[in-house]
């Protein structure tokens, strides 16, 4: 478990050398570049800090590699067994033995330490990341209580909406945002300002409505692109974050940046929907939300129209200085971008397959002391037990998670052994040793069409994406001609882009988009834009349900007067169109 905190450690000092990065960029591009990015960017320190994947060959490795001989001689040596490699020409004679084991002795006397102090340290060393996974814990389940206790304030003091308009208001705005879910809107005085709860059920909780319609429209809006956007779902995958590297300080300043930027990139992309005109009229929005304060604090769950006092003149002068990005900027936005992925892609983590000879010997309590002209030949020891020359037991590499030593002893299985082990792999899911497996397979193996089959049966796509790697052209087209003809459409598109057909998908996709068109003509609908008409009339509901399909056609357009259905027998050929019925309505949104 402790090489699972060595990597815990690594992705905390790569994501600190980012937030660095990142902290003395917001120096220079503070107003010269998008808010949505500056939002946006901090994903990749995120996603460095969470996911311990990078490059074989990278900083954390390197500087873990030069660390490495300093920390166990500092740490683990004194509590070994020391022994000495005595080089060859050495005279074996019984006063140069004598001698020898003199030297050795002393040797053995220099790193000799109190057994209490050494049994302490290695308690400590063995269980440390007992104490990080328990603080970790403790502070990701304190959240989640204050969470929790955070929406029962709410709910308690909180009453419906039961304005007709108001709520038509709402309805009419959520369907322009492309919301699915049915919004809910509360009354709560004590809140101090318009907030976002709930991660499946939104809900949007106002202080009053007392408003004029602008300003609803403007606080509705505000909220709707936070959920639109996913921004609850990214406050707790940063709360996650901070949990699990709690004893970084540099995670904290990210929080908070992170808290600020969110607010900043939700007022660009509402003045960018709205117009870049109504800034001001934005900005005085602002002010009058802090004209009553309720007595609620916001819980790190929920999303404010404004989120603290503080950050008021800052929010304002932000807004008033919104302006539609130039191209030089868009493009310094994409040069920026790939920078920084590359340089987390450098950064990287600590190998897990980097497991040195050393720390394998200090485990089973045996350190050698080479002698200097003896290194080499360690080093060539070390590459032998570190690679396999004995081959490794592929359930312990799989149950230790270690993707190169299952590779390894994957490729020295036989075929039914293989067989049994990808079966194992796809019913756990494992797609990544499902894919190290596959490499070392031979192209257009038995193996490759039997699971290729299996995957396509099951409507496994990404397992069978996988298996493409190891097809030839010629049997990827045959799949491709298959899967137009059961018109699976997921498979269409992995097989298209595995043969660089982007071409022949683009004009698959418009072919299949027009004939449609001409089927809808044919059954008295017709498309203009994004708009459905039928006999004249602007559809408000159009829906086109396929038997036996898990997909469908809607259309929602709240300036349309007809709600419209596409009748289709069982064969699936569309037969007609008819008004739907308001049982129909009814129970269509009641579905949804």
């Amino acid at each position: 478990m402790n090489t699972v905190l060595k990597i815990v450690l690594s992705m905390s000092v790569s994501g600190a050398l980012l937030i660095l990065v990142l902290f003395i960029g917001k120096r220079f591009l503070k107003d010269r570049i998008s808010r949505q990015w500056q939002y946006y960017i901090w994903l990749i320190v995120i996603l460095r800090m969470l996911l311990p994947f990078g490059p074989e060959i990278n900083l954390m490795g390197k500087i873990y590699q030069a660390m490495g001989q300093t920390i166990t001689a500092a740490v683990f040596l004194p509590s070994q067994q020391i022994s000495v490699d005595i080089p060859d020409e050495f005279p074996i004679s019984s006063d140069g033995l004598e001698q020898n084991n003199e030297k050795m002795n002393e040797l053995a006397e220099s790193f000799a330490v109190e057994p209490s102090f050494q049994d302490i340290v290695t308690v400590l060393i063995k269980h440390i990341w007992m104490i990080w996974l328990a603080v970790a814990a403790a502070m990701l389940i304190r959240k989640i209580t204050i969470y929790q206790s955070f929406i029962q304030y709410i709910n308690c003091g909180s009453t419906p909406v039961s304005d007709i308009k108001i709520l038509d208001q709402l309805s009419a705005m959520t369907d322009l945002e492309g919301v699915k879910r049915p919004v809910e809107l509360l009354i709560n005085p004590l809140v101090s300002s318009p907030l976002l709860i709930g991660f499946f059920h939104p809900c949007i909780v106002l202080p009053g409505v007392d408003n004029s319609e602008k300003e609803f429209r403007y606080i509705i809006l505000h909220e709707l692109t936070h959920y639109r956007r996913g921004d609850m779902f990214y406050k707790w995958l940063i709360q996650i974050t901070v949990c699990l590297h709690w004893f970084n300080p540099f995670v904290y300043l990210m929080c908070k940046e992170i808290a600020k930027a969110c607010e900043f990139s939700c007022d660009e992309a509402v003045l960018i929907k709205t117009g870049y005109q109504n800034a001001r009229e934005y900005g005085k929005i602002l002010l009058d939300a802090m004209v009553s304060v309720g007595k609620y604090k916001e819980s790190l769950g929920a999303l404010t129209l404004n989120e603290n006092k503080q950050l008021l003149k800052e929010r304002l002068e932000a807004i008033m200085n919104l302006k539609e990005k130039t191209k030089v900027t868009k493009i310094l936005t994409g040069v920026l971008t790939v920078c920084i992925i590359l340089g987390a892609l450098f950064i990287g983590v600590y190998p897990v397959n980097a497991v040195s000879y050393r720390e394998e010997s200090v485990e089973s309590n045996e350190i050698a002391i080479s002698e200097p002209d003896e290194q080499e030949r360690f080093t060539q020891t070390r590459k032998g037990l570190r690679f396999g020359i004995s081959s490794p037991d592929a359930e312990q590499c799989y149950e230790a998670g270690s993707l190169p030593l299952f590779q390894i002893a994957f490729s020295r299985l036989d075929e039914d052994e293989q067989r049994t082990w990808m079966e194992k792999i796809y019913a756990d899911g494992e797609i990544a040793f499902f894919s190290i497996s596959v490499d070392e397979l031979n192209i257009d193996s038995p193996l490759i069409r039997d699971f290729a089959e299996k995957f396509y049966e099951d409507g496994s796509v990404s397992f069978f994406s996988v298996l493409t790697n190891r097809m030839t052209k010629e049997t990827m087209e045959s799949w491709l001609d298959r899967a137009l003809e059961d018109r699976k459409s997921s498979f269409q598109s992995v097989l298209f882009d595995k043969l660089e057909k982007d071409g022949e998908k683009n004009a698959l996709e418009k072919e299949l988009e027009q004939k449609q068109m001409e089927e809808y003509e044919t059954a008295g609908v017709i498309k203009n834009g994004k708009d459905y008409y039928f006999q004249g009339q602007l559809v408000n509901i159009f829906l086109d349900a396929r038997p036996g399909k898990p997909y469908y056609t809607l259309n929602l357009n709240p300036k349309g007067t007809v709600n419209v259905k596409i009748d289709r027998g069982e064969d699936g050929e569309i037969t007609g169109a008819v008004y739907m019925t308001e049982e129909e309505v009814a129970e269509l949104f009641i579905t949804q």
